[in-house]
């Protein structure tokens, strides 16, 4: 189908794209990289009068050494992303995730900040961000404000950004050293994950001294498998599938044509034993 018709706005500053959400408020739609927007507007689930393209606007992008973070501008592609030396050695986790989003094609198009401020719970880049304790950088009219992770995602596409706000960057606290895994269950090809999980680990010898593990669509948002992070501290490999076993304790998992909920509960604690044995390896 043909999108309804709309105008078209490209600031090339942060405060110009504030300032035309304000001028517009409810009859403008941003957009970033387009992928989860435009599909809507082609089915015309949304109609905007305005569209606000956050394409042009260059501060948006990149990714810096934050000292005990690395910062991505939330325009950054997934290609850059995925391709970027700073990521790979401070936040693999994220690097693993993104190798298993959709296709080539959206990864040069969609960005790192769209897809987390989409809030998708089915979305592979939410999981990670929660389990790396990640940073969310929002700018509004009254200036810049920094949301933890398990505040930012608050439910099913909702998110702790403000109609008046956007998402500048994130910030990702550095976890060097930890081997990481992200583990996605499909039945096709580039499909969103019916359950997937995303597991870091900080070896100690044989044992685990730590791990961080989020948990990708069971339940409206993002969710951490916190009985499995307390059974892992410390434990030796031999400890993992018992720990795994508690992965998806008090989660909501959804129940649709892929999968009931407790399908999606077994799921978890399979892929769960296999992501930490693999992030355990390196």
């Amino acid at each position: 189908m043909i999108p309804a018709q709309f105008d078209y706005a490209a600031p090339t500053s942060v405060e110009e794209a504030l300032s035309l959400m304000a001028e517009h408020g409810d009859e403008a739609k941003i957009i970033a990289g387009g992928q989860s927007l435009l599909p809507v507007l082609r089915m015309r689930l949304n109609a905007p009068e305005w569209v606000i393209d956050l394409g042009r606007i260059d501060s948006l992008r990149g990714i810096t050494d934050d000292g005990d973070a690395i910062q991505i501008g939330a325009m950054t592609t997934h290609h850059d992303v995925l391709h970027d030396a700073l990521v790979a050695e401070h936040a693999l986790l994220i690097t693993k995730a993104t190798e298993h989003l959709a296709d080539a094609q959206v990864r040069h198009r969609g960005t790192f900040g769209g897809a987390l401020a989409h809030a998708d719970p089915a979305g592979d880049l939410g999981a990670p961000a929660l389990a790396l304790g990640a940073e969310f950088v929002i700018q509004g009219p009254g200036g810049t404000r920094t949301v933890g992770a398990k505040e930012f995602f608050v439910g099913l596409f909702e998110t702790a950004i403000g109609e008046d706000e956007l998402l500048i960057a994130v910030r990702i606290p550095k976890h060097t050293g930890w081997g990481a895994h992200y583990e996605k269950f499909v039945r096709v090809a580039h499909q969103w994950p019916i359950v997937a999980v995303a597991a870091t680990v900080q070896m100690n010898g044989d044992s685990i001294a730590e791990a961080r593990i989020g948990l990708t669509n069971m339940g409206s948002t993002p969710v951490r498998a916190s009985a499995t992070e307390d059974a892992l501290r410390g434990a030796g490999p031999d400890a993992v599938r018992a720990a795994a076993d508690l992965a998806a304790d008090g989660t909501r998992p959804p129940s649709d044509l892929n999968g009931d909920a407790d399908y999606r509960k077994h799921l978890a604690t399979v892929l769960t034993r296999r992501a930490v044995e693999a992030a355990a390896k390196g």
